[in-house]
């Protein structure tokens, strides 16, 4: 199985699916069987718990039969079904495989870590801390030290940035490029516009009427990054918010890390931002969703990322206003709440949450985009209504 993408394709293109076989590329989980499709599952930002399976809900991440690190939270999961390449719908045939896991709290949400190889744990736990150490430092715009912070101060100055930065940057002005600029990193201003000015755990505190009108993106063109000697440019007044890739870039990062320094299988999962990497246990990772419906479907995944939207997920009020992280960059507002959650599975965490918080932008029209790009998708409304693309299980 190839480990998930931890650098940017080449500019324009697609997101990349993860393989998906078997019967019309569908099933029904139901007793004595699972859905599977390579890459997919996902939550509302978060992965729920289903008996069997894999799980991180509120910030725990439970795996059936697995060792917990001393202190950690326990972790458990219980892989299913025969494994084949490309992680085919399967019929379950019960295993417990060995693994351990860790919960934690990182980049303003829950963090999670299961390796296949229990005694890699504690190793696996400060790989991950560092990884995100790192993503925080380079882009958090929440942070004055960060590198994203002095680069938005500049002025319209150039700036030379790490090796780190960069590739987050090349992400982010990719996943612009690919989606026709609705996910782009000229936000910044957008946000803080509508109250978004802090770290979102302190959002609560200000309920007041907003003071400033709302803010169009400027547009991911106007910024200037010159690949030697790594220098970038934003025009003076212009802020970058890399708050719809940096997380999802970090759980790619982390777990192809942790598979080739330690040699297991790893799941990390960021807030539901899943990233696979390394040989899975027996059966794939079994991963339930939870998008708010009940249903809690549940799928496995071999390799690749896989993400989840939710406007529900980041939501804040300010006066009689209702407001959530996803914005439509020409306007500066959130986007209309079309969608109740998006789960997309592709080739790489990053890959999967572009196309997730694009679909929650483009509304009625995610699931034909959806369908050209080959993504497996699960898209809830409000109502209960679920549609799927791709080879989704049903």
């Amino acid at each position: 199985m190839a480990s998930p993408t931890t650098a940017p394709a080449a500019a324009g293109a697609a997101p990349a699916a993860a393989g998906t076989t078997g019967a019309a590329g569908t099933t029904t989980a139901a007793a004595g069987t699972t859905a599977a499709a390579t890459g997919t599952t996902g939550t509302t930002g978060t992965t729920a718990a289903a008996a069997g399976t894999t799980t991180a809900a509120a910030g725990t991440t439970t795996a059936a039969g697995a060792t917990p690190a001393a202190g950690a939270t326990p972790a458990s999961t219980t892989a299913t079904a025969t494994r084949r390449r490309f992680s085919p719908i399967t019929a379950v045939r019960p295993a417990v495989p060995a693994l351990a896991g860790w919960t934690g709290r990182a980049l303003g949400t829950f963090c999670s870590v299961l390796v296949t190889r229990p005694a890699a744990l504690d190793a696996a736990m400060h790989l991950l801390s560092d990884q995100l150490a790192e993503i925080d430092l380079a882009c958090s715009r929440f942070r004055p030290d960060s590198e994203i912070s002095a680069l938005n101060r500049a002025g319209g100055r150039p700036v030379t940035v790490s090796e780190l930065f960069a590739s987050a940057l090349e992400v982010a002005l990719r996943a612009a490029e690919i989606t026709d600029g609705d996910v782009d990193p000229t936000c910044g201003r957008s946000l803080i516009n509508l109250g978004y000015d802090r770290d979102y755990a302190q959002l609560a505190a200000d309920t007041s009427e907003l003071t400033l009108p709302p803010a169009p993106a400027a547009g991911w063109r106007c910024v200037r990054y010159d690949t030697e000697p790594r220098r970038v440019r934003v025009p003076d007044g212009v802020m970058l918010d890399f708050g719809a890739t940096a997380k999802a870039l970090a759980a790619d990062r982390a777990a192809a890390s942790i598979a080739r320094r330690l040699g297991c299988g790893v799941l990390v999962n960021l807030g539901g931002d899943v990233a696979v990497a390394g040989q899975p246990p027996d059966g794939g990772w079994r991963i339930g969703v939870d998008d708010g419906l009940g249903e809690d479907p549940v799928v496995t995944i071999g390799s690749g990322g896989l993400a989840t939207s939710s406007p529900s997920v980041r939501g804040w009020r300010r006066g009689s206003r209702e407001l959530h992280h996803i914005l439509v960059p020409g306007t500066g507002q959130p986007a209309e709440t079309y969608w109740a959650a998006v789960t997309v599975a592709a080739a790489s965490c990053v890959d999967a949450n572009i196309a997730t918080t694009a679909s929650i932008i483009r509304g009625r029209s995610a699931p034909a985009w959806l369908e050209e790009m080959s993504l497996p998708a699960r898209l809830a409304r409000t109502d209960g209504t679920v549609l799927t693309t791709g080879g989704w299980p049903a």
